[in-house]
């Protein structure tokens, strides 16, 4: 078969498959343009999702008309000149409106600052009309109708317009926390209007805008540094947590990626602090030379190519660590106010019950529920468990410094304050200078179980125990390589390996808190991580989770009485160890109530 050139509309149709999936696809690149443009406003409308109708209008430097002629064709850009390695913008191809005018009704209204008028393109399914005058603001007005119109195909694998508006209404929020300084309207007859104030150098501020005023309340600021990158940004306590990651937003020199190293690293630096299934938030910025990165990895420009990836991976996971064992130990306001609803009137709802004996508290024919068993513990009957225990005392028995709180008046002072009741042999009710707090003792303590054992992990050689006949592991040539890299580290978890002639490797000694263990099967896996991630973390993660499972048995159990000394010596204990406010399985082990919350519920604010 010969050989043809294609025609410059299938080329332009082809590289649209690649650039432009969907209608979110189209509308970040038109938001790309505005931003580099130096607009800040830009308004966004759509109609049947995006198919319809989309809509962006900027108030950036505009076009002239010779720049508009050229803005329409393949390849041509004013960000880049003539390499690849000091890319600073967000375009860069010149790819995106050609694409667009291929497969759909486009047309561009535009003017610069000193033209006294605009000038106006249209093109249609690929076939350009000339450059004419037309009135126009300062800006750009980009209008895509009928997307796909002329790629039919492509409409098929289209979602429902619900959905693709929710794609775009994404696209706007990563650009909104990329960009404080700009305000984002986005409006249209498939949606309510979502608007999102500039807020200048507030980056918080355009943060809770978009996650909401609860990320402000949980969140804890980051800034780190680590030989050539800067990683700025918040990340949420771990018990402010969702059940997906789409409010995990990562930047690389201000570009919005969803890069799977970067979510990698921050699953990685909340292992065991969040319980499986849930997902942490964060917002995380890395700050470095664009020759240093490649951008230009992916048609959409969401995935990027670090140099040393392996630099990033640690520099994430060490920041937010760091961050976490600062100031991640406190409990989510989320939880207070789930107290705080479950507390209120309209918490009870009446429930007719079976008519009994004269009207007493149990034969009440309305009985309010919205806790389980109403009011159990509480009354009488289970109220007298309580009669064999002393009176709690705010001072436990000891030397005066550990009776005393920070500042001397008391334990009462202390962040978990003072033990004064345990509730149904499971729930510590401590006061404290401001309010209450309430503690899981199991989850507590299986928490500083779990810290304690890790701290002997990592302070000393795991030991190990030799295999009676080593094992010999068959494996490519480079994974082997990859392997004996890390064998110093491999031993000090207790794994001995060495090399076993040209494509092998012999294990001669395993980690003894693993006991009996396939071997071969965790050595294939330590290479395969290797050779994705370029870190060997999974031995060190299996000899956590032993040790996870361990603190969970040898913990203080739920439902065992404790003296008012020992809950008090557990709340200390608390305060003293990282990652205390939440148990291994990423629970919160206590939740604090202040006491303008506790007015509130009486009415008294």
């Amino acid at each position: 078969m010969a050989i043809k050139e294609l025609s410059e509309t299938l080329i332009n149709q082809i590289a649209a498959g690649e650039v432009i999936e969907r209608p979110a696809s189209a509308a970040k690149e038109l938001i790309e343009n505005a931003l580099d443009a130096g607009a800040t406003r830009v308004e966004i409308a759509t109609a049947g999702g995006g198919k319809t109708l989309l809509r962006v209008t900027d108030n950036g430097s505009g076009m002239s008309p010779a720049d508009l002629e050229l803005a329409i064709r393949r390849h041509c850009t004013s960000k880049i000149a003539d390499t690849l390695t000091e890319i600073r913008t967000l375009g860069f191809r010149g790819e995106a409106l050609p694409s667009i005018g291929s497969v759909a009704r486009l047309s561009i209204t535009t003017r610069t600052a000193g033209a006294s008028e605009g000038a106006a393109i249209s093109v249609t399914g690929g076939r350009t009309e000339p450059v004419r005058p037309s009135p126009a603001n300062v800006g750009t007005v980009v209008e895509v109708r009928d997307l796909f119109f002329a790629t039919p195909a492509r409409l098929k694998f289209m979602k429902s317009e619900k959905a693709e508006a929710a794609a775009i209404s994404e696209v706007v929020r990563r650009m909104a926390i990329a960009f404080p300084k700009v305000r984002f309207v986005l409006s249209g007859a498939d949606r309510s209007t979502l608007e999102f104030p500039a807020t200048g150098d507030d980056r918080l501020a355009r943060m809770a805008q978009v996650l909401g005023k609860d990320f402000r309340d949980n969140a804890i600021e980051i800034d780190a540094e680590r030989e050539e990158a800067r990683l700025t940004g918040f990340a949420g306590v771990p018990t402010f947590n969702r059940g997906n990651s789409l409010q995990q937003y990562a930047f690389v020199n201000g570009r919005p990626v969803q890069d799977k190293l970067i979510l990698s690293a921050i699953r990685a630096a909340y292992a065991e602090t969040i319980p499986q299934g849930r997902y942490p938030v964060a917002v995380l910025s890395i700050l470095l030379d664009p020759a240093l990165v490649d951008v230009n990895v992916h048609p959409a420009k969401s995935d990027v190519r670090f140099r040393d990836p392996g630099l990033i991976r640690g520099l994430i996971i060490g920041a937010i660590r760091e961050a976490l064992a600062r100031g991640g130990d406190r409990a989510a306001t989320t939880g207070v106010q789930g107290m705080m609803r479950a507390f209120r009137p309209g918490a009870y709802r009446a429930e007719p019950q079976r008519a009994q004996a004269p009207w007493t508290a149990a034969a009440s024919p309305y009985r309010p529920t919205g806790f389980g068993e109403p009011a159990r513990g509480f009354a009488e009957a289970p109220q007298a468990a309580f009669a064999d225990f002393s009176q709690p005392s705010a001072r436990a028995p000891g030397p005066a410094a550990e009776a005393k709180g920070p500042n001397g008046t008391g334990e009462a002072a202390f962040p978990l304050g003072a033990a004064r009741a345990q509730l149904h042999a499971n729930y510590i009710v401590a006061q404290t200078e401001d309010g209450l707090v309430i503690v899981d003792q199991h989850a507590a303590h299986e928490r500083l179980v779990f810290e304690a054992m890790r701290t002997a992990l990592h302070s000393r050689p795991v030991p190990a125990q030799a295999l009676l006949i080593p094992e010999i592991v068959d494996l490519a040539e480079d994974d082997c390589d990859r392997l004996m890299a890390h064998a110093e580290e491999f031993l000090r978890l207790g794994l001995a390996i060495e090399r076993f002639g040209s494509g092998a490797i012999a294990v001669r000694e395993t980690p003894a808190m693993l006991g009996e263990m396939d071997a071969s099967g965790l050595v294939r896996q330590l290479a395969d991580e290797l050779a994705e991630w370029d870190t060997a973390n999974g031995l060190a993660g299996r000899l956590e989770y032993l040790a996870a499972t361990m603190a969970c048995h040898g913990s203080v159990r739920s439902g065992r009485r404790m003296r008012t000394e020992e809950m008090n010596a557990l709340l200390r204990q608390m305060e003293a160890t990282p990652g205390s406010g939440q148990c291994n399985h990423g629970r919160p082990t206590y939740i604090e109530l202040k006491l303008a919350d506790i007015e509130r519920l009486f009415g008294r604010s």
